[in-house]
């Protein structure tokens, strides 16, 4: 939770007392109208950035990207974007929508080579989800059920692309305002891939009510990616070191549901 140093500021434009911690579930500090935060990997931060700077979303309002004083997107592990007001809000249906038109706009993205360098927990949960590693998962932590569910897997045949993974909690809503996106976790996955991790999450964790995964039943082999993506949060959730039972018992209550469809 350090604040970036002064050479961090200043190369963005901030003056350092006017950080503040945001209270975001992660170490993000905002200083005036710029938003500051570690990055893990400077190559996908920098592909991020790069992306954010030139994408064009109808009906959404981007976190657009700064550059510092010199040019560059990171500056000592550290990266800035334009501070987005909003808040978030239980409107699931409406972040499945902006996932919708984001990737209708990410479409025709290359994939980058960060991708399959990864590996972090998510990374590995991803591609142990979807069947292409194994990983030991610990079994009450999430690993059992996934052992489970995993059986139920059948082929998925969904084009794959540039999609964010994460954005249950990365979509801010300000009154009459477009939804505002932030941050970018990237995956090459179908989007309805994407847009099942939202509802799995928001059935776990965001008090969302059982009929969300019915009211986008229409999406493209909806069961089989809403299994994907139960099967996702499960592997990680076996792989992190910070899981708690009470999560655990979110991604319960999704499995049950998510059943009902397989």
């Amino acid at each position: 939770m350090d604040a970036p140093p002064q050479h961090v500021c200043a190369a963005f434009g901030v003056r350092g007392e006017q950080l503040e911690l945001l209270d975001s579930g992660g170490p993000v500090w905002r200083g005036g109208d710029v938003v500051l935060k570690p990055v893990a990997s400077t190559a996908e931060a920098a592909w991020v950035a790069q992306t954010l700077d030139a994408l064009e979303v109808e009906g959404v309002r981007l976190a657009r990207p700064l550059r510092s004083s010199d040019g560059r997107w990171v500056v000592a592990g550290w990266s800035a974007a334009r501070h987005l007001a909003g808040r978030h809000e239980p409107r699931h249906d409406e972040v499945v929508a902006v996932s919708l038109r984001l990737h209708r706009a990410t479409a025709s993205l290359p994939r980058p080579r960060f991708i399959g360098n990864r590996t972090d927990v998510w990374a590995v949960a991803d591609r142990t989800a979807w069947g292409e590693v194994e990983a030991e998962l610990d079994e009450d932590s999430g690993g059992a059920r996934f052992r489970e569910l995993a059986a139920a897997r059948r082929p998925v045949q969904l084009r794959q692309q540039i999609v964010h993974g994460d954005l249950f909690g990365n979509v801010l809503f300000a009154g009459g305002a477009a939804p505002a996106v932030i941050d970018f976790s990237a995956y090459w996955r179908p989007p309805e891939w994407a847009a099942a991790v939202i509802v799995v999450d928001a059935l776990a964790w965001g008090g969302a009510d059982e009929n969300l995964t019915h009211r986008w039943a229409e999406l493209a082999q909806w069961p089989q990616v809403l299994l994907r993506a139960l099967l996702f949060r499960l592997a990680a959730h076996a792989l992190h070191p910070g899981s708690t039972p009470e999560s655990l018992a979110g991604l319960r209550r999704a499995e049950v549901l998510v059943r009902e469809l397989l």
